[in-house]
């Protein structure tokens, strides 16, 4: 039987185009002292330090974690580096989690995060196989045409993509750590944007961050003792599956399927719609939305769309998605997974701030990576399981 697990600090540094007041080092080390203060700690009351990293060639710094030890109290702890792609922020805070679950450690602090402004992700994202002319360029260029499939797969019209660009920005400037606040925000100025690929517009899309968040993850005795509410981990799980194999369905994979599947059995969740209250989902290009209402089982195959038409995400709905704004908002590409992990733990700890869901008990939080077949979840709620 696994040990009960909490978030009982969480921590975000302000996500901008550029930090240049600071190092990595002191990037991470910012959001790490917010989750440390949060949780009434020091460095000295953790046992375990694990993080996560988008690929190293992004900044350039082979094997940060590393060098980066001495800013995160981890000399002569267990440190741990941990990399899924554009899931591993997900995927870090489960393997800290994991560490608390199987009674190794009573309180493990949780770092992700990303330069940017030190990187050039776009054209990192464009290198081609061996032998193989590139035909994308960036993320974009390689999901563009599975949201096309979409759309021709449910007769989606074409404005759904802007509606959710303008709910998800007018959340962020409800937050404070946001990157992206653009007041006034309306279909009519997304609408105007160039299009970058087809049919995906700039203002549809995710912007280059830099930033980190962290979260101190407890067991029960150590979250007993922590000063604020805890968020409690009812249910966990990763999947993957190969970017390319016969019959795969690009436009809603079965890992993604299998992954939710797993993490509502743990959480006892047979209505994710009406069970949860929100959701924190990876969504980099606003069409995701849908794709992803349908994939993780909040409605049914081709009902996606509709369900974000009917307002039912927006943050007075009744299942409401990225209320932080998400990663259209904010996207330090290692950090973001961890982001919606840490938002959906401080919804249901009722700190959010401006952007709280009223009355949120049970939330989900989501990432997904690399040709969308990395995958990591949890159910996080304000009672203990």
């Amino acid at each position: 039987m696994a040990e009960a697990c909490a978030v009982i600090g969480v921590g975000q540094t302000h996500y901008r185009s550029k930090r240049t007041d600071v190092s990595i080092a002191g990037l991470v080390r910012e959001a790490a002292l917010r989750a440390l203060e949060d949780a009434g700690l020091t460095f000295k009351d953790i046992d375990a330090v694990v993080v996560g990293k988008a690929p190293d060639l992004f900044e350039g710094v082979m094997m940060p974690e590393a060098y980066l030890a001495d800013a995160l109290g981890a000399r002569g702890k267990p440190l741990t580096r941990v990399h899924t792609a554009g899931s591993v922020g997900g995927s870090t805070a489960l393997i800290a989690a994991s560490l608390v679950q199987g009674g190794v450690h009573d309180r493990v602090l949780v770092v992700a995060w990303e330069k940017q402004s030190e990187s050039n992700a776009t054209w990192a994202l464009s290198t081609h196989p061996p032998l193989t002319p590139s035909l994308v360029v960036g993320a974009g260029g390689y999901f563009a045409p599975h949201i096309r499939a979409y759309m021709r797969r449910t007769g989606s019209p074409d404005h759904i993509g802007t509606l959710v660009a303008v709910k998800d920005r007018q959340n962020a400037l409800k937050n404070p750590y946001a990157h992206l606040r653009i007041p006034g925000i309306s279909r009519e100025m997304v609408e105007s944007t160039p299009m970058l690929w087809d049919p995906i517009r700039y203002l549809e899309t995710c912007p280059s961050s830099d930033g980190a968040a962290a979260m101190v993850l407890a067991s029960e005795s150590a979250a007993r003792q922590a000063p604020n509410p805890a968020a409690w981990v009812h249910g966990a799980a990763m999947r993957s599956e190969p970017i390319v194999f016969a019959g795969r369905d690009t436009v809603s994979p079965q890992a993604g399927k299998d992954c939710a599947a797993d993490v509502y059995s743990q959480a006892g969740i047979t209505d994710p719609r009406r069970e949860l209250d929100c959701a924190e989902v990876y969504v980099p290009f606003s069409w995701y939305e849908p794709m992803w209402l349908e994939n993780l089982g909040f409605c049914g195959d081709g009902e996606g769309w509709k369900l974000t038409e009917s307002g039912a995400t927006a943050l007075d709905g009744d299942i409401p998605w990225n209320a932080s704004g998400g990663v259209l908002s904010s996207n330090p590409i290692g950090a973001s997974g961890l982001i919606r992990f840490a938002e959906a733990a401080q919804q249901v700890r009722g700190l959010a701030g401006d952007h709280q869901v009223e009355g949120a008990r049970r939330a989900l939080g989501h990432a997904y990576g690399g040709g969308a077949q990395f995958y990591a979840m949890w159910v996080v709620g304000s009672e203990r399981p």
